[in-house]
């Protein structure tokens, strides 16, 4: 299993899959409570002629939480440092909402290592209740269980369709995400993720395009914010019907068409 150690002595973990050296690399970023793994079938499904990462951030999956607090700027040096471990000078971005809140942060301090970005699940106006429901699920963790926190999490991570359709399987959804998380990374990932700055203070033009993916179920984002990202950064805004947060997980081939079309510039 490949590791890369940062600066400060903190393991991350890290894939490559796709072509070798020398083809345009895309970067994949986890969202909460997600690891590499929930990149697979996208990774599987992108067209060729990619070399693509996915890393698992501090506190995810397979990496280290290490001794540092967790924040924006941190999570942007550590990928900084692995892309220049891997010889990656330059990358495409994907990234969904905590991976995309880290992308921006990557884009404000290497602006010249990022050809194109593709962000999912963000917008600039973060609503009283997409606060409250992290910080609800923040208080779950500290006074219950993280599968506790998992099951409150669902009905705002997933369209009501997705639930729906995959009513069966939840039991083994919670399970398999409980499995590839720790609470005491978590804990600290949400602490952090409640001190972020408001989006609309620190985003700014883009020196490079930029494709925004919102589900029109998504009950921590909302299209007036993605809209008004989108203006901002230079982008252009597409939101799909009856998706929720988790756009990659609940409408895999309209994801890998709608990225695999922009990053070839389509």
């Amino acid at each position: 299993m490949p590791y890369f150690k940062t600066t400060d002595d903190c393991n991350l973990y890290y894939e490559m899959a796709g072509e070798g050296p020398g083809k345009p690399t895309i970067a994949f970023i986890n969202g909460t409570l997600q690891t590499t793994v929930n990149w697979n079938p996208i990774i599987k499904g992108m067209p060729a002629g990619y070399r693509l990462l996915t890393y698992d951030a501090r506190g995810q999956g397979g990496s280290d939480l290490g001794d540092s607090p967790l924040s924006l700027d941190l999570h942007a040096s550590d990928l900084n440092q692995l892309l220049s471990e891997l010889n990656i000078h330059e990358t495409a971005i994907v990234g969904i909402s905590h991976g995309a809140r880290i992308a921006l942060a990557l884009a404000a301090k290497y602006p010249n290592l990022i050809t194109r970005m593709v962000l999912c699940s963000l917008s600039t106006r973060a609503t009283f209740r997409a606060k409250m429901i992290v910080r609800s699920w923040h208080e779950i963790l500290l006074r219950h269980s993280l599968d506790a926190m998992v099951w409150a999490a669902l009905p705002h991570v997933f369209g009501r369709t997705f639930l729906r359709e995959n009513e069966k399987q939840l039991d083994r959804i919670v399970k398999t995400i409980v499995r590839r998380n720790h609470t005491e990374s978590l804990r600290a990932h949400l602490t952090a993720l409640q001190t972020y700055p408001p989006l609309g203070k620190v985003i700014q033009s883009l020196p490079f395009l930029l494709l925004l993916l919102t589900g029109e179920d998504d009950p921590l984002v909302t299209k007036e914010g993605a809209e008004e990202m989108a203006a901002i950064c230079g982008g252009r805004h597409t939101e799909l019907p009856g998706i929720g947060h988790s756009i990659p997980a609940e409408a895999p081939r309209r994801f890998i068409q709608l990225v695999g079309a922009f990053l070839s510039g389509a």
